[in-house]
């Protein structure tokens, strides 16, 4: 080995290189006390030689030293004076051994040896004995073949390309390795001010090559199972595990998978997993970067600086690794890359599960401790399927519902308050880490990580299992059409087009400033299939909506003519979306049972929700959602409302015409927090009339929507007739709910509305059990225009009824005669809006209401109800 004792100077070194010396004694001294080097420690081991043996040995290695040495320049006679004092620190555990090494060195120049730079001429073995005879006449010992030491200083070429972050291959050049003369142990650690290894009881401090590399030669006879390196800063010395003497912690399997782009659980492969690993624990770093000519890891246990930290590459799939020992949960870090131009970046993991709080972008080292308690809900969940199972939600912007609480104090009231309204789940728009608040979570940097904002991943976890104890499921957000263009996140996270598409035309959304996803290419969609089951699988989500899928699926979406390719085919079908969005949806609903899909999906592109191998009349086979945003409904329905109701009758139609489509799809209706932001005005603002007239408009609708088949949804502030619209500066107004204030009836009215239309809903399975089947749907009468009266019959699977009556006309209508079916005996009122508890005239219906006998609407009886103004009237058999 090449213990140091003290750093040579650079200009020793350049001197000793510039000094020519015979490869021929050189060889032979280098051979002899490599020999020598391993005799000793074998004999230390093995018994205690004696302090005269040991004298004379070395007496003799001095002489024959100072013999070849004459001869020589001074430079040849430090060469030699390092090397013996490169063999004090093996030898010095055999104590006459050690006065003898001491002995030698202080005849020798004091300067640390520096490592030869070529291998010594091999010599036959018969003359290295021959050599070794005088001091081994105490004990002879037939002669053994001794391998010839080798330098364990790396090469320039490897030196230059760890320097430049550029080696795909760290831990075959650093570490411990077995070399010519025993074990060659190198180190890089910039700044450090020595190195030395630790291999049970032996110590030896490793050389110092200069620019933080250190290196040593050991006369082991092979690598050892462990060692310890002990890093010495400035004030202060870190004892450590080597990150290099490790083998892979990413099996065969998981790149076989990542290669083909089939992971299916792609966070337990890449990003920062802590692990024990070989018997020790620490955490093992993997980033996909095929495109980087090296990758390394900065944090805060390197003080950001990642040259000493090189990943190695693992093979063709683009993955880089490091495991790295003592590093565990709470560390923060980032993958420094080297571009293809050489150039650097640091760049946030893309599989990060935590990150920092905005605007910090740092990831962070996760691993969960929460314990699920919701085992119950998981095993119902998936017992109806959802389209034929009450579904009312409660969309809620998590960050301004109530300003200011945490994930865990949110579980202290949200659950609670959805529950009190009767709401079957909530909608919770984008969790995933986000950069700028202004963007409500719609522009995703950290696909795999809950925003900081509100607490850790586990207090998310806590928040979702205290909604699942109240019975309250949960829907997420889930945006995998573009990215933002942030520097330190996905954007050419290599150097190149990653995640984005390689054509500039395919990859710039022009809407929205950011990047589209390569759906194309097979580990971008590894990627995105992967973090929807990641969510679902390790948060218990059980929905996601699907933003901007329109914007997926078509190539000239929001493009001019020349802005756009056509496919293939010539048309303007994103078929690689398509594929995508399929393939999202059949691994979903095929490993986690129970969980819904919703597309928030704008046109009327064929077969949204038809299963993925059922084609259509385009060809294409479904996108295979379970259920999809009506936007159609939602906008006519709000452009009707909208008018004064003198003008309704012009435009009856809009409420009519969603019945003409309402089976092509799995359908839910949104009033969505898009409809009541950036001047669009809240719900209730949006209704013509004074602020009598709103708030019965605005209940009436309400009424007519739980009504309609499909789903419902509805954002927060508008269950209680927020005036304003949504910011999420401030959230919803719930001062309009505080008794102090003059109008708090009005509000809380509505609010006990929306506690009764859902409690109705539950309880009336005609209201939900058949809404994808058209047997569930008839109209009374749909054309009453003059009237603005509109009246349909809903069924549930047993053939029950509810009959929905609405008067958007401000006049009561008396006497209103209506078809019904003739084997009800009577119908009694189970909401009416202008009820005077929810802010209404109170004109009602309170007494059971029997048919007559009298054709009407081309059914064999008929009911004369009294319809009150502005307002909507449910019926159920008494």
């Amino acid at each position: 080995m090449t213990p140091r004792t003290t750093p040579s100077s650079g200009s020793e070194a350049e001197s000793t290189a510039a000094q020519p010396v015979e490869k021929t004694s050189v060889a032979k001294r280098a051979t002899t006390r490599a020999a020598e080097a391993a005799e000793a420690v074998k004999k230390g081991t093995a018994k205690k030689a004696t302090a005269k043996a040991a004298g004379q040995k070395k007496a003799a290695a001095k002489k024959a030293a100072g013999k070849k040495a004459e001869a020589k320049k001074p430079a040849a006679e430090k060469g030699t004076a390092k090397k013996a004092v490169a063999k004090k620190a093996v030898t010095k555990k055999a104590t006459a051994k050690t006065t003898a090494a001491k002995g030698t060195a202080a005849k020798s120049t004091p300067a640390k040896a520096a490592a030869p730079k070529k291998a010594a001429k091999k010599i036959p073995a018969q003359k290295a004995a021959q050599k070794k005879i005088p001091a081994q006449k105490a004990v002879p010992k037939p002669a053994e073949p001794v391998e010839v030491a080798v330098s364990p200083a790396l090469d320039a070429v490897d030196r230059d390309r760890l320097l430049t972050g550029t080696h795909h291959a760290p831990h075959s050049v650093l570490g411990a390795h077995p070399v010519p003369g025993g074990v060659a142990f190198r180190a890089f650690r910039p700044f450090a001010l020595s190195v030395t290894v630790v291999v049970g009881n032996l110590r030896a401090e490793l050389h110092d090559d200069g620019e933080g590399f250190f290196s040593g030669l050991l006369p082991l006879r092979e690598v050892p199972a462990g060692y310890r390196l002990l890093v010495a800063y400035e004030g202060s010395v870190q004892d450590t595990e080597d990150a290099y003497r490790f083998l892979p912690a990413l099996g065969e399997l998981d790149l076989h998978l990542i290669g083909e782009g089939r992971h299916e659980e792609l966070w337990r492969a890449l990003g920062a997993e802590p692990m024990t690993h070989q018997g020790v624990t620490g955490t093992r770093f993997t980033v996909w970067a095929p495109n980087a000519r090296g990758v390394s890891l900065a944090g805060t246990f390197n003080f950001w600086d990642g040259t000493g930290y090189p990943l190695r590459s693992l093979g063709g799939t683009g993955v880089w690794e490091l495991f790295v020992p003592g590093i565990g949960e709470g560390e923060l870090y980032k993958f420094e890359i080297t571009r293809p131009d050489g150039s650097k970046t640091l760049r946030a993991d893309p599989m990060a599960r935590r990150t920092e709080t905005p605007p910090n972008t740092s990831s962070i080292v996760y691993a969960s401790e929460h314990e699920w308690g919701d085992a119950a809900w998981l095993e119902r969940r998936g017992s109806v399927p959802t389209h034929e199972a009450p579904f009312s939600v409660y969309e809620v912007h998590l960050a301004s519902w109530r300003p200011g609480l945490t994930y865990r104090q949110l579980a202290e009231q949200l659950p609670a308050y959805v529950k009190d309204l009767g709401f079957t789940h909530v909608e919770l728009m984008p969790v995933a880490e986000h950069p700028f608040g202004g963007s409500w979570g719609y522009q995703v940097t950290g696909f795999y990580a809950p925003t900081a904002r509100l607490g850790t991943p586990d207090d998310f976890k806590y928040l979702v299992d205290a909604l699942h104890r109240a019975g309250i499921g949960v829907l997420m957000d889930w945006v995998p059409a573009h990215f933002p263009r942030d520097d330190w996140a996905l954007a050419e996270f290599d150097g190149r087009p990653l995640y984005e598409h390689e054509d500039p035309l395919r990859s710039a959304h022009p809407d929205w400033g950011t990047l589209e996803f390569d759906f194309g290419r097979r580990e971008v969609r590894n990627f995105l299939v992967a973090n929807a089951l990641y969510w679902c699988e390790e948060f218990h989500i059980d929905g996601l909506r699907v933003d901007a899928v329109a914007s997926m699926l078509y190539l000239d979406y929001s493009r001019e003519p020349g802005q756009w390719v056509p496919n293939e085919h010539g048309g303007r079908e994103n078929l690689d979306a398509v594929a995508f969005l399929q393939e999202m949806n059949a691994t979903v609903y095929r490993r986690v049972p129970g969980v819904v899909t919703i597309a928030e999906e704008s046109t009327a592109w064929d077969g949204v929700t038809r299963p993925t191998h059922v084609s259509g009349p385009g060809g294409f086979g479904g996108l295979g959602f379970g259920l999809k945003w009506n936007m159609g409904w939602m906008h006519d329905s709000l452009e009707y409302m909208a008018k004064e109701p003198v003008h309704r009758r012009y435009h009856h139609d809009e409420m009519t015409f969603s019945m003409v489509y309402a089976y092509s799809e799995n359908y839910v209706l949104p009033i969505s927090h898009d409809e009541v932001v950036h001047g669009k005005r809240s719900l209730v603002s949006k209704m013509p009339g004074d602020w009598w007239q709103q708030r019965a408009n605005h209940r009436a609708y309400l009424g007519f929507m739980w009504a309609h088949p499909g789903k419902q949804l509805l954002f927060m502030g508008q269950e209680f007739a927020q005036g304003a619209e949504w910011s999420e500066a401030h959230g919803p107004d719930w001062w309009l709910l505080d008794p102090a204030y003059g109008a708090e009836p009005d509000h809380r009215g509505v609010r006990d509305l929306i506690r009764d239309l859902n409690t109705v809903y539950r309880h009336t399975p005609a209201l939900w059990q058949r809404d994808t089947d058209p047997s569930g749907f008839q109209w009374v009468v749909g054309d009453a225009a003059d009237d603005n009266v509109f009246a349909f019959l809903r069924y549930d699977a047993e053939g029950v009824p509810l009959l929905a009556v609405s008067n958007m006309s401000p006049v009561v209508r008396d006497e209103y005669r209506l078809g019904v079916p003739d084997d009800v005996p009577a119908w009694h009122e189970a909401v009416n809006t202008d009820a005077a508890k929810y802010g209404g005239g109170d004109v009602t219906n309170p007494d059971p209401i029997k048919p007559e006998p009298q054709n009407w609407h081309g059914r064999p009886a008929s009911i004369r109800l009294t319809l009150p103004p502005l307002a909507t009237v449910w019926l159920r058999p008494a």
